[in-house]
């Protein structure tokens, strides 16, 4: 079995790798990891080729078929020394790298993320969504995350990029100065200032990120309650109605609660005298609104004027003193026999005839 590995090894012609799994690399399993000069390498689109010399990075190969030789692998033949191209096996690991999308990660705040609101101060938010990575520098990526290793997966570093992205949203809320009722407008305006935000921590690593959404951006429970007894009371627009309704709905929970006991029955027959009280108010109509323009009390208008008891010159009621002869305004007097109120002037009663 040994040997006929060996001798199979030597006869290596194509090095290819034909995606199957999930892992983003994959090492080719060479024998003894000798490859024969101008054996046939094929690389697909999404992938690359790294060829490693004794550890050290020799070539990188994009999408493309390729024979090997000494001129299509100038640094890997500097590193040999060779000064002719031969078919001779040559000693190398080859590892290919997958460069498509990596897609449907996930990303979310473990602990709420605290910034300060136009609005509702100092609050916490929530937020989550999914993002997407590839790899653009293969070289860069094995030298700074997955090193030799013969399989790497996407969850062996979502840690780390989920880390960079809760960090920087973090920053990028706060410097957004967006109202927080106002996210769900921004979340598209969010998403792309976040790419652009994260992408020089994914460059440093040989990652670039191509996809970075956000969900949701959510609030504390009793903020979000808060917020909905807001938005109730501007769609009652009637305070007073508003309130009548919302004491009646206490009420009537108070009085159907059936565990309450004697407590509970003292409550309920409370809670069915208020809300009948309550009723009687809401349906009573406005007393001046019911009223027709007829009905409607007018205000009591000013006395006509009256003569002067000397010269019969029309004076204010309100007058003392006759603006024309200067008298002094008579106080009102009565008839003796049948109490008639007599008027300035007059020499007889209008009631009985009796002379004043």
């Amino acid at each position: 079995m040994g040997l006929f590995s060996f001798i199979k090894g030597q006869f290596i012609e194509v090095i290819e790798w034909m995606e199957n799994t999930e892992s983003i690399i994959y090492q080719f399993p060479a024998y003894d990891h000798a490859i024969k000069m101008g054996a046939k390498l094929i690389v697909r689109e999404s992938q690359a080729a790294i060829f490693l010399n004794e550890g050290q990075i020799a070539d990188v190969f994009g999408p493309g078929t390729y024979t090997l030789s000494t001129q299509n692998m100038p640094v890997l033949t500097a590193l040999k020394s060779w000064a002719h191209a031969f078919n001779s096996p040559f000693k190398a690991d080859v590892i290919f790298v997958n460069t498509a999308n990596i897609t449907d990660q996930r990303w979310g705040t473990t602990n709420p993320v605290i910034m300060r609101d136009q609005e509702f101060g100092i609050i916490r938010l929530r937020g989550f969504g999914k993002y997407a990575f590839k790899v653009n520098d293969p070289a860069l990526f094995m030298k700074e995350v997955f090193g030799t290793k013969s399989h790497f997966s996407p969850e062996q570093i979502s840690g780390t990029l989920k880390s960079i992205i809760v960090s920087g949203v973090s920053d990028l809320l706060a410097e957004s100065r967006i109202p927080i009722i106002d996210f769900a407008l921004h979340y598209d305006e969010l998403s792309q200032q976040g790419i652009t935000k994260f992408q020089s921590q994914f460059n440093a690593i040989g990652l670039e990120l191509t996809i970075f959404l956000i969900e949701n951006i959510s609030l504390p429970e009793d903020v979000e309650k808060m917020i909905d007894k807001r938005s109730s009371m501007n769609i009652a627009g009637n305070l007073d109605a508003y309130m009548k309704f919302q004491t009646a709905e206490a009420l009537r929970e108070a009085a159907n609660n059936p565990d309450g006991g004697a407590a509970g029955t003292g409550v309920g027959l409370g809670a069915g005298m208020a809300m009948g009280q309550i009723a009687g108010q809401m349906m009573r109509p406005d007393p001046v609104q019911s009223q027709t323009p007829s009905q409607v009390p007018v205000p009591p208008q000013a006395d006509h004027t009256v003569p002067c008891g000397s010269c019969q010159h029309p004076m204010s009621p309100t007058a003392k003193f006759c603006s024309e002869c200067g008298a002094v305004r008579a106080e009102k007097s009565f008839c003796s026999e049948c109490g008639q109120q007599l008027e300035p002037g007059m020499k007889f009663c209008s009631g009985c005839g009796t002379k004043v």
